[in-house]
């Protein structure tokens, strides 16, 4: 169902609106949690470490596709609060086109340098085979991940979050039964648990490209819609572009962060893996909904209402907040017995570095939650510029402190990281929203 987010009252709108979303990245992320605990717990210590190893890659290429949806989400949530309905075919159709390519470059870059990545990030011998078959058959998946983060693009921008909720809901579940069964049954190690993940996107993608045509047919015709438009394409590269080079930015930073942390052995790296895909799911959850934010800003730009933005900010920021605490309470509170449930053995060195990762990034996600609501507004209005500059801000201080606290800390300096780039960023962001409505931005189609 299409939802128009310039009218009514913006807490209910976004409340409404983002809430499927939130339940639909925590779907998503059981996609990667489902691997690191079926490969912990059925195949061993060294299985997760090998997944977790290949993980920190496969966000470079997750790192496209989540800039391409929230480029085609933006742009075409302009021209669907314009009532432009020949603007969204046209936005669909350029996106699609573009996506499919710029996949293809990845996934031929992917095969060619899968082992160069892995030796990078000084992945150890011991699990280097495991990493690499893992990051293969991920690769190969490429066209699922990014048709699917295209159709979610789609989907926000119509002010539509309950349909992606439904076919992640579907998906996910089904790809913890069959990692398991391609693991335990087919006795299929590292690989069952990649093929079982490219299995159940694929499905989830093409559902979701059904869907996204039948939505699209039903839009009112008005007027020839052309397949590929260059100034669509502008559009959308403008926003992106810099999405891209975030997403890629972290990804990269993250894996500087993983050469570290494979300097402290396979048992700090299975601790990291578990704490890593813990988090992740409320820092991508996160996201999401700052994402939701971004396809509210920009309906009410396309549709001359700039004066409902900061009303959106602060509905955003007490959702974000609400959802915040409990799971941050949860995190440190029983964040043994969630870093246990993906390993065989609940003592030694894995459990305590994991343990130590939650809790101490676990009492900032308040923090962070401020930025991405603020990363949202700035994304939906085409401030690039200044979501750019806080995002490399906490990812070069997460990198600095790293190599600064780890010789004197050891691992927990490397956590420590974390928080410091968090804070220092989510200033930077909010100062940056308020100068935007101050200078009483608007952003045009």
């Amino acid at each position: 169902m299409n939802r128009d987010l310039t009218n009514g009252k913006p807490s209910t709108v976004l409340w409404r609106f983002c809430l499927p979303l939130f339940g639909s990245i925590i779907f998503q992320q059981l996609y990667n949690i489902a691997d690191s605990f079926v490969a912990g717990k059925f195949i061993g210590e060294e299985a997760l470490a090998a997944v977790g190893n290949s993980y920190e890659i496969t966000l470079i290429f997750i790192a496209f596709a989540f800039g391409v949806n929230i480029a085609c989400s933006v742009v075409t949530a302009r021209y669907y609060g314009a009532r432009d309905f020949s603007g969204v075919r046209t936005a669909v159709s350029t996106t699609l086109i573009a996506s499919g390519a710029l996949c293809l470059v990845l996934m031929a870059l992917g095969f060619a340098f899968n082992r160069q990545m892995l030796s990078v990030i000084h992945t150890p011998e011991n699990i280097l085979a495991a990493s690499r078959l893992y990051l293969v058959i991920y690769i190969a998946g490429l066209p699922a991940v990014f048709y699917y983060n295209v159709a979610t693009g789609i989907f926000s921008a119509l002010g539509d979050s309950r349909t992606p909720f439904i076919f992640l809901a579907a998906s996910s579940t089904a790809n913890i039964l069959v990692d398991i069964l391609f693991v335990t049954a087919f006795n299929m190690g590292v690989a069952g648990v990649a093929w079982a993940t490219l299995l159940c996107q694929t499905v989830s993608m093409v559902l979701a490209l059904l869907a996204v045509a039948r939505r699209l047919k039903a839009l009112p015709k008005d007027g020839a819609a052309a397949r590929f438009s260059p100034p669509v394409f502008r559009q959308l590269a403008t926003i992106a572009v810099p999405s891209i080079l975030q997403q890629s930015s972290i990804s990269v930073g993250n894996i500087i962060i993983q050469g570290i942390i494979n300097g402290f052995g396979s048992g700090v790296i299975a601790g990291y893996a578990a704490a890593i895909k813990l988090n992740n799911m409320i820092i991508t959850s996160l996201t999401t909904l700052g994402n939701g934010i971004s396809s509210y800003t920009a309906q009410n730009l396309g549709a001359k209402k700039p004066d409902r933005v900061q009303a959106g900010f602060f509905a955003g920021l007490k959702l974000v907040w609400l959802l915040c605490l409990p799971l941050t309470a949860l995190y440190i509170i029983a964040a043994p017995s969630l870093v246990g449930v993906f390993l065989k053995e609940t003592t030694g060195t894995a459990l305590a570095s994991g343990v130590a990762f939650l809790r101490i990034v676990a009492p900032f996600y308040c923090v962070v939650a401020a930025k991405l609501v603020s990363d949202g507004v700035l994304r939906g209005s085409g401030l690039m510029k200044q979501f750019m500059v806080a995002t490399f801000t906490d990812l070069l201080l997460r990198i600095a402190f790293a190599f600064i606290l780890s010789p004197r800390m050891g691992y927990t300096g490397i956590w420590s990281a974390w928080p410091v780039g968090w804070c220092v960023a989510t200033a930077l962001s909010i100062g940056f929203f308020a100068s935007a409505q101050r200078n009483t931005v608007h952003t045009d189609i």
